[in-house]
C-alpha cells in the first residue's frame, strides 16, 4: 500500500503555499522602514483596500473586467476551434490560410490596438476585439495541431461506417484532440486574462481593475495600485485553477499516466 506524501495533504499544501507570501510581507516591512523604498507600508495598502471595497469601486471594476474577459473568451474561443479544426482536416484550406493565420498570430495582441482603435475608435468594441483575437489563436493553434495528430486507425473506422463529414467531426476528431483543445483553451484563458488588463490599462475606456491601475498610477496612488495589482493576480489564479479543475473532469477518462 502507498503511503501519501506528507505534503500531499490539503492543510500541509495550504499551509506550505502560504510560507512565500509571508516571507514577500516580511521583507516588504523590512524594506519599507529601512530603506526607506517607494513601496506603501503593508498597513497602507489594507486600508487602501478597505477604502475600496467599501467604496464598491473594487467589486464594481472586478466584475467589469472579469466580464470583459469572458465576453472575448466566448467570442474567440469557438472562431479559433472551428478554424483549427477546418484547416486541420481540410489540407487545401490549410495552405490557403494558414501561412496568413500564422503570420498575424506574431503580433503581440496589444499591437493590434492602434490599428483596431483607429478602425472602430477607442471604447469598449476594441476592448473586446483584442481580446477575443487574444483567444482565438491559441484556440485555433491547438485544435489544428489535435486534429492533424488524430490516428489514422481512427479515421479508417469513420470510413468502415461511411461518416460524413458531420458525424466524423463529432464522434472521431473532437473526442480524439479533446486534450489538445483543453489545453489551447488554458493557454486562451491566460492570454486573454493578460490581454484584458492590458487593453484597459491602454484605452482607460469604461470601468475595469486596469483602468483603476491607471487611475492610481496617475495619482501616485502605490497603495491602491498595489491592492488592484494583488486582486487581479488572486483572480487570474482562481480562474486557471477552476478551469484546471473542470479540465480533469472533462479528461477522466484518460489512462493516468504512472
Amino acid at each position: 500500500m502507498n503511503t501519501p506524501h506528507p505534503l500531499s495533504r490539503p492543510a500541509v499544501r495550504v499551509a506550505t503555499g502560504l510560507v512565500a507570501p509571508l516571507l514577500l510581507l516580511l521583507w516588504w516591512q523590512l524594506k519599507v522602514q529601512t530603506t526607506g523604498v517607494t513601496l506603501a507600508p503593508p498597513l497602507a495598502v489594507v486600508a487602501a483596500a478597505v477604502e475600496l471595497v467599501r467604496s464598491g469601486t473594487l467589486l464594481t471594476d472586478s466584475i467589469a473586467t472579469v466580464e470583459r474577459a469572458f465576453i472575448g473568451l466566448l467570442v474567440g474561443v469557438p472562431l479559433g476551434v472551428m478554424a483549427g479544426i477546418a484547416t486541420g482536416i481540410s489540407r487545401t484550406l490549410d495552405r490557403l490560410a494558414g501561412p496568413l493565420l500564422n503570420g498575424l498570430r506574431q503580433v503581440p495582441m496589444v499591437g493590434w490596438l492602434p490599428l483596431v482603435g483607429l478602425w472602430f475608435g477607442v471604447g469598449e468594441g476594441t476592448e473586446l476585439i483584442v481580446i477575443g483575437m487574444s483567444a482565438f489563436f491559441p484556440a485555433m493553434m491547438n485544435s489544428h495541431a489535435g486534429v492533424a495528430e488524430v490516428e489514422k486507425r481512427y479515421l479508417e473506422v469513420g470510413r468502415v461506417y461511411r461518416f460524413g463529414v458531420v458525424q466524423r467531426i463529432r464522434f472521431i476528431l473532437l473526442p480524439a484532440a479533446m486534450p489538445l483543445i483543453l489545453t489551447g483553451l488554458t493557454q486562451a484563458l491566460a492570454f486573454t486574462w493578460i490581454a484584458t488588463i492590458a487593453t484597459e490599462i491602454l484605452t482607460g475606456a469604461g470601468s475595469g481593475l486596469g483602468v483603476t491601475m491607471q487611475v492610481a498610477q496617475v495619482q501616485q496612488r502605490l497603495d491602491i495600485l498595489l491592492v488592484v495589482v494583488a486582486v487581479t493576480a488572486a483572480l487570474g489564479f482562481a480562474i486557471n485553477h477552476l478551469f484546471l479543475r473542470l479540465r480533469r473532469r472533462l479528461l477522466r477518462w484518460q489512462p493516468v499516466s504512472l
